[in-house]
Order: structure tokens, then C-alpha cells, then sequence
């Protein structure tokens, strides 16, 4: 029997980084990882060896953003590890059916310089409604940069430009209402109180949808900041593809004598006494944790499945309870498609530049449109009629992702995981069948073609996966790439809900990373850093936790 310090059940870029932090401060670590590589969510994979030799894919996680408003990458320092950001400039393109189309730069006057061909007043608004996104975003960033439930942590993190954002944002009473006002209202409603032009409000829409959530989801309005971001800090993509942040990870893992295991399918966390002291893989085999557990699953499958019913129950009785029935997930996951491309693609309609292809492509015709994209998967139909959907091509960015002269192409198109009126049929009960996937893959396919028609003779091989498929592949709850909904009852200090909020859990030793902690999915690393602080001071006690105080007081009153 193997013995470390802290063992982490799945390595994910969270789990990864949590790893990371950890090993620098000086304990034995070992992750453990059911697939045959790492990454999660993360990897960049050689998906279709036979039919595209060389092509290598992104099977989920493509564009990175809020990675960025963290430190993980300067702490870790990443860059020693292999790791280089390619940054994407333009950021958007989004064709729309009139004509007209919608290309965001990383420059705001830029953007708006391309508005005002069409409408100087919308560019205006345009840099207003930014600018108003940006002071909040600013505000947020040292939240989401500490546990949610520490102040001293929260506090430490605003500096006095932050602090004038703060002000900017809920400066007075008014300020402050209708900034409350703001959160609980939709990214729908917002986007009608500040533009005017639909060939733009439907791509802004679009990418406020990438919280999961269709935009007239009240309380979510959060997901308009999502242009905002691609502004400051930018878009960008590791060079070779998202599984380049992962290598780096595990060789900065590696680097501090860390143990990465692939292969290693987690079956129980071993508790005595009320305390994780380590896990059970498949084969039977255990490893013993000195300190602590730490799990990159969401909560639901690690309690409810990892976990024996009585030690929870006699941690806390209520939690299996509530973990089953106050978590939602509101069943829209994403159908994938990959496609190995002889040549890129051409939208000659609307002034073609290959440059227009760096970004992120958006199908996204109206707000209805892309209304009807999460409505419907919501409800179990799948939006194919007139699929609005996500498509990147990196290879424009980065070449070195297939053969020479070729390209990838990557599609996100938002399908329900169980399909209403199919249960008990396809895999795993949910109505996905290969017949199926390929069916809604033709249709998606066809209406990129409406705008790019070479796509009809350039593919040479595609991979298509279902929700259901994507689900098992990643072991998320219900296909739920987030593993919990990006909802504002399920976040900050409710996520996944209030007691196990701050990644601990009832269990002694026993704590949570990952998309469904604080702050939540997308390539980020902050669940796995904030929750390696909350695990390391649980070591320290109280002496450290004040002396953390007086650094985080210290950082706001000079001379303090």
C-alpha cells in the first residue's frame, strides 16, 4: 500500500493545479486519473489517427479567458514548463443573414470602428456597455481569486485601482441597487437596454449563452460580461492546442516530484473516524492519504456514488439529501463535432479575410435564434431546425495542429442529454444513438455551409460526439460539462451549495476542486488554487490565518 500526503481523484487543469500549489509547499502528492491521459475537459488528442493522421483535436475546451485574470500561470511559472499563449486577434466573427456581419477585435476602438460603418450611435453604445462590463469584471476579480467564504482572503485581493472600480459599480445606495438589479435580470434584457442593432446583440447573446443558460434566463446577466473579457485580457489559445496547459501542469507536477497515474478509475474514498485517509481504485488497489483527499469530480458523483452512505450520514445527514435534490442542471449539454478539413473555410459573402478566422466563427442569426438553441435542449428537443452553434478553426491560429496546408475545425452545438420521449433507448437510457448524432451533425453542417459553401467538399474525415458520449468520456453528471449550472443560486458562496461552499467538506481531510466550486467552469485554474490555500491554511491553524489578515490589511492601508 502507497502512501502520500494528499491523494487527487482526477486530473483535470483544477486538479492539476491544485497538485501543483500543494507539491510547492512542500507535500507528497498523487493524482490519479481515470483516463488514459490527463486533462479532463483540457486535452488536445490525435481523436481520428486512421481517417487524419496528424490532425490533432481540442475535444473540449478551446478558448481560454479567464485563465488569465489569475495568477496561476506567472505562480506556477508555466512558460519554464512548455507553456506559450497564442492570443487571437480578431476575437469574433459573427456572419449575419442580411449581409451585414460583426467582427470583434481585441481592441475596443477598433470593434467599434467596424460598428460604425453600419451605425456610429451603436458603436457608442457599444464602448459604453463594455466599459460598464469591464469596471465589474475588475470588481469581481478578487473574488474570484479566493475562496468565496474568506474575507481576508476576498480583501487581499483589491488593490486601489479595484477599489475604483468597486466604487464605479456599487459607489452609493443607488449605485449599489441597480447593480443588484443588474444580476438579477438577463443577459437578454440587458443587451435590449443598451443596443439597438440585431446583427449585434446576436452574437453577444450567443456568447453570454456559453454559461450554459439561454439569454433570457433571469439572473444571469452575468453572461454579457462574456465580450467584455475577450476585450481584457484577451482571448488566447496554448500553442498546440488546450492539452498544451495540461503537459505543462504535469511537468510542473512531475518537476516537484509529484505522481500523475492515468488509468486509475477511483471506486471509494476510504474514511475512518470521520476522516478521508484515502481511495480505492477499480482493480482493488489502495492508496493511503496522510492529509487529505481532494476531489476535481463535482460533489454529486463523489458523495453519492464514492462515498459510503454512513459516513456521510454521520458527517452531516442531510447532505446526500440535498445534494441530490437542491443541485440542478437544467439538461442542455453540447453535441461535438471535429472535422479534418482539406482547406479552410471561405465565407466570400461578407469580405472574406482569413484573418476573420482566428477568433471564435458564431452562427448566431438572431436572439431568437440562439434563444431557441437553449430553450428547446433544456426541454429534451434538439435545436436543429436552424441550429445557431460555436465554431473555431485553430489551425488558422496555429498551423501546427494539422498536416501542412490542412486545417481542424471545431463545432459546440447545444443538445439536450436526455432527449424527451427516448428514455430507456440509446446510450445510457438517454435516446443517443449513433444513427442519431450523425443525423443532427448533417443538419449542423449545413448550415455552417449557407455561409462557408467550400465546407461541402473540404472535410476528409469527422468525429461526431453526443452528449451522452461526451458525458461518460468525462465523467460529468447528466453530460454537464460545468458539473453544476452556472446559475446565480448555484454560485460564489453556493456553490455547489452552502456548507461544502468553501471546499471543505463535513468530512475531515476531506475537500473540493473543480467546474462545480467556486468560481465555477472554464479554463481558469482558480477552483484548483483557491481550494490548495483553503487545504494548506486547514494545516496551518489560526496563527497563520492572522497573520494573513494583517498582509491583507496591510496591502489596502499603506503603512498599516
Amino acid at each position: 500500500m502507497e502512501t502520500f500526503d494528499v491523494i487527487i481523484i482526477g486530473a483535470g487543469h483544477n486538479g492539476l493545479v491544485c497538485a501543483a500549489y500543494l507539491l510547492k509547499a512542500g507535500y507528497q502528492v498523487l493524482v490519479l486519473e481515470k483516463r488514459a491521459v490527463p486533462g479532463g475537459a483540457a486535452t488536445t488528442e490525435e481523436a481520428m489517427p486512421k481517417e487524419a493522421p496528424g490532425f490533432k483535436f481540442n475535444l473540449c475546451a478551446i478558448d481560454h479567458e479567464f485563465i488569465h485574470l489569475s495568477p496561476v500561470i506567472k505562480e506556477l511559472e508555466l512558460n519554464r514548463f512548455g507553456l506559450e499563449y497564442l492570443y487571437c486577434d480578431p476575437v469574433v466573427f459573427c456572419p449575419h443573414p442580411d449581409g451585414k456581419y460583426f467582427l470583434g477585435h481585441r481592441s475596443v476602438e477598433q470593434t467599434c470602428a467596424n460598428i460604425a460603418q453600419y451605425n456610429p450611435q451603436e458603436a457608442q453604445r457599444y464602448r459604453e456597455f463594455i466599459d460598464y462590463w469591464q469596471q465589474i469584471v475588475n470588481a469581481l476579480i478578487p473574488m474570484f481569486n479566493a475562496p468565496p467564504k474568506s474575507i481576508i482572503d476576498i480583501a487581499g485581493g483589491y488593490n486601489i485601482n479595484a477599489l475604483k472600480d468597486v466604487l464605479n459599480v456599487v459607489g452609493s445606495p443607488n449605485k449599489a441597487l441597480d447593480f443588484v438589479r443588474t444580476m438579477l435580470t438577463s443577459a437578454e434584457d440587458l443587451l435590449d437596454e443598451w443596443l439597438t442593432e440585431p446583427w449585434l446583440k446576436a452574437p453577444l447573446a450567443r456568447l453570454s449563452a456559453e454559461l450554459g443558460m439561454a439569454p433570457s434566463q433571469k439572473s444571469l446577466a452575468i453572461g454579457a460580461m462574456m465580450m467584455s473579457l475577450r476585450h481584457n485580457p484577451g482571448m488566447a489559445r496554448p500553442r498546440g492546442g488546450t492539452g498544451a496547459l495540461v503537459d505543462a501542469l504535469v511537468k510542473c507536477v512531475r518537476h516537484y516530484k509529484g505522481v500523475v497515474l492515468t488509468e486509475q478509475t477511483v471506486e471509494k474514498v476510504l474514511v475512518d473516524n470521520g476522516k478521508a485517509v484515502g481511495v480505492r481504485i477499480a482493480n482493488g488497489k489502495e492508496y493511503r492519504a496522510k492529509h487529505g483527499v481532494i476531489s476535481n469530480i463535482d460533489a454529486k458523483r463523489l458523495f453519492l456514488n464514492l462515498v459510503d452512505p454512513a459516513d456521510i450520514d454521520s458527517a452531516d445527514p442531510k447532505l446526500r439529501h440535498r445534494l441530490d435534490k437542491r443541485i440542478i442542471n437544467n439538461n442542455e449539454s453540447l453535441l461535438k463535432i471535429d472535422c479534418a478539413l482539406s482547406e479552410p473555410l471561405k465565407f466570400e459573402q461578407y469580405n472574406h479575410q482569413d484573418d476573420y478566422l482566428i477568433g471564435s466563427i458564431l452562427i448566431a442569426d438572431s436572439v431568437e435564434q440562439v434563444e431557441t438553441a437553449h430553450h428547446e435542449a433544456a426541454r429534451g428537443r434538439i435545436p436543429d431546425q436552424d441550429p445557431s452553434m460555436y465554431v473555431v478553426m485553430p489551425t488558422q491560429l496555429d498551423p501546427s495542429m494539422a498536416p501542412e496546408g490542412k486545417h481542424t475545425l471545431w463545432i459546440e452545438f447545444f443538445a439536450p442529454y436526455q432527449i424527451a420521449g427516448a428514455e430507456n433507448t440509446g446510450l445510457n437510457g438517454t435516446g443517443w444513438t449513433d444513427t442519431l448524432k450523425n443525423q443532427v451533425a448533417d443538419r449542423v453542417l449545413e448550415k455552417l455551409a449557407d455561409y462557408s459553401p467550400n465546407l461541402k467538399h473540404s472535410v476528409i474525415a469527422r468525429r461526431v460526439e453526443s452528449p451522452a458520449e461526451l458525458g461518460e468520456r468525462l465523467g460529468a453528471y447528466r453530460g454537464n460539462y460545468y458539473h453544476v449550472d452556472m446559475s446565480l443560486e448555484q454560485m460564489v458562496f453556493l456553490r455547489p451549495l452552502p456548507e461544502i461552499a468553501n471546499y471543505k467538506t463535513p468530512i475531515k481531510g476531506l475537500f473540493l476542486t473543480g467546474a462545480g466550486t467556486h468560481p465555477g467552469g472554464s479554463i481558469s485554474g482558480m477552483p484548483g488554487r483557491n481550494c490548495a490555500r483553503t487545504f494548506l491554511k486547514s494545516q496551518k491553524g489560526l496563527s497563520k490565518a492572522l497573520e494573513a489578515l494583517g498582509q491583507s490589511v496591510a496591502g489596502i492601508i499603506p503603512n498599516f
